[in-house]
């Protein structure tokens, strides 16, 4: 009889685990809205999976990261992203890895966030000035100038950049928490967003006269007309 309480404990203790520790999986896409026609759905957080019979070498490696990246652009940098997608192997190991290409005197990888991934950077060649802000109500700046050798991680969620402060170009490797990390950068979102936001929200919210919007908005792609 003891025994029968003992197990019937046990399994109460079992399943108050279960639940305690059970959790939705991380997301791997910005939204997943319910369907019920499974002809019009699509598989999200991963992909179908191949055989692991038929798995090559293939699957699991990229070449030409070594070659440098085109910074000829208006933000002076260049990301090139593996993930999911260029490596069919990383597919539920929930990471990536990124190559990043920095200009000379001022290249940079402008303010934005990872939805879905904390990164670790480590610095090839130059000298980067980077850094992330804590979330509200602190906003705290964590700020560091970086050389080869050196590493810096940002944390999942938060606005981070780096900025090449050298006469000469930078490189650096980034690792990524996700198989599909995303990207939001803060200025394209907001001031290039598909339709436009009102400039008066943006005028309010960044204290600037409308026709700064205005004018933020059509460099960014995110005209008012």
């Amino acid at each position: 009889m003891k025994g029968d309480h003992l197990l019937v404990a046990f399994a109460f203790w079992v399943l108050a685990s279960s639940f305690a520790s059970a959790y939705d999986p991380s997301p791997l896409q910005d939204f997943c809205v319910a369907i019920n026609d499974t002809k019009s759905a699509v598989f999200v957080n991963g992909k179908f999976c191949k055989n692991p019979k038929l798995a090559i070498a293939n699957d699991f490696s990229f070449s030409g990261l070594n070659i440098p990246r085109n910074t000829g652009n208006q933000v002076g940098s260049n990301v090139t992203l593996l993930n999911v997608d260029q490596i069919p192997g990383l597919n539920t190991l929930g990471l990536s890895l990124a190559r990043i290409d920095y200009a000379a005197n001022g290249g940079l990888n402008p303010p934005h966030i990872h939805p879905r991934a904390s990164e670790i950077l480590l610095v090839l060649e130059g000298t980067l000035y980077v850094g992330f802000v804590t979330s509200n109500p602190d906003n705290r700046f964590v700020t560091k100038v970086l050389y080869p050798g050196d590493v810096f991680v940002f944390p999942l969620g938060l606005i981070h950049f780096q900025f090449n402060v050298a006469k000469t170009n930078a490189v650096a490797i980034a690792a990524l928490g996700s198989q599909n990390p995303g990207v939001i950068t803060v200025a394209n979102a907001v001031f290039g967003s598909n339709p436009p936001i009102n400039p008066d929200v943006l005028a309010k919210a960044f204290q600037l006269g409308k026709n700064i919007v205005n004018d933020l908005q059509k460099k960014f792609g995110g005209n008012n007309k």
